[in-house]
């Protein structure tokens, strides 16, 4: 077992020492707990010790495994589905909102491609990254080329207006490397846009070690703003504008209720989420936010 693990004892944005913040448990897959680590002086949150990278593959494989598959079978599945058809439209809309020369964008963390689909018919040139076999099969089924690729480094030659990561830069091993290669991609004027989920928000707080968004140990990384701001600071990028994703606290708290009881629970997951909301309107700590960033030498 102590060949499969690895323990991250450093920050990889402060090289600072590591102290216990909470343990979670992996409710998808392994059933096993994890301890996740904090940084306090960037608030980074840190699972450790995690698989090493060749075996965190087998962590993924699980048909509950929603975004590496078009499940529509369960009552969560459905409302998964029927939210994502919502905010995909919203994401083209946050596309379509940037200047940029020849509409061309790379998403990180592609899934089985919806986004890509959406994008390409609203006239982006789209490309995509996407580890996961199956998923990306499915994803170049979606598209007039297969233009997913299995590896970021297939694109290291490319320049793109608009790079995204819905909900991915918390899976990727090498955080300090992988923005590296983010940047070098990213046009002098592009824009960056980052999802993750938020461990600062009511829901997390709320439903602590049950809270569905540490995933662990899918999630290596759980952000707060400023270690988000102090992370992409060593790249001299800087977050330009946070935005709330709503809906996460609603699904998370369903995730999480069941987690947490055994049962879905709707009411009190629904209210939850509505709560955190609310609280939300003057904390500014939702379940998950959207970074937009850009190169501090770009034009505003």
């Amino acid at each position: 077992m102590q060949d499969t693990f690895e323990i991250i004892d450093k920050s990889p944005i402060t090289n600072s020492e590591l102290v216990e913040f909470i343990k979670s448990k992996d409710y998808t897959v392994s059933k096993e707990t994890f301890q996740i680590m904090i940084d306090e002086e960037s608030e980074l949150l840190i699972t450790s010790p995690r698989p090493k990278e060749e075996f965190l593959g087998s962590y993924y494989e699980s048909e509950e495994y929603i975004s590496h598959t078009d499940s529509n079978t369960s009552f969560v599945d459905k409302i998964y589905q029927r939210v994502k058809k919502h905010t995909l439209k919203k994401k083209l809309q946050l596309l379509n909102s940037f200047q940029t020369e020849t509409k061309k964008m790379l998403d990180v963390g592609a899934g089985t491609g919806e986004f890509l689909k959406v994008c390409q018919e609203g006239n982006w040139e789209v490309f995509g990254v996407e580890p996961n076999k199956g998923a990306r099969d499915l994803a170049n089924e979606k598209l007039e080329k297969k233009s997913v690729k299995r590896k970021i480094e297939a694109y290291k030659k490319e320049k793109f207006d608009v790079i995204t990561m819905w909900h991915v830069l918390e899976h990727v091993p090498d955080l300090n490397y992988y923005i590296k290669q983010l940047k070098k991609m990213l046009k002098k004027d592009g824009v960056l846009i980052v999802a993750v989920p938020n461990y600062k928000s009511y829901d997390a707080d709320y439903y602590k070690s049950f809270w569905a968004a540490y995933d662990v140990p899918r999630h290596l990384w759980h952000f707060s703003k400023k270690s988000i701001s102090m992370l992409f600071v060593k790249v001299h990028m800087e977050v330009e504008k946070v935005l709330p994703m709503y809906f996460d606290s609603f699904y998370v708290s369903l995730l999480s209720e069941k987690y947490k009881t055994g049962n879905s629970n709707l009411i009190t997951a629904f209210w939850i989420g509505f709560i955190s909301n609310v609280k939300a309107i003057s904390t500014k700590e939702y379940s998950s936010h959207i970074y937009i960033l850009k190169n501090k030498n770009s034009k505003k």
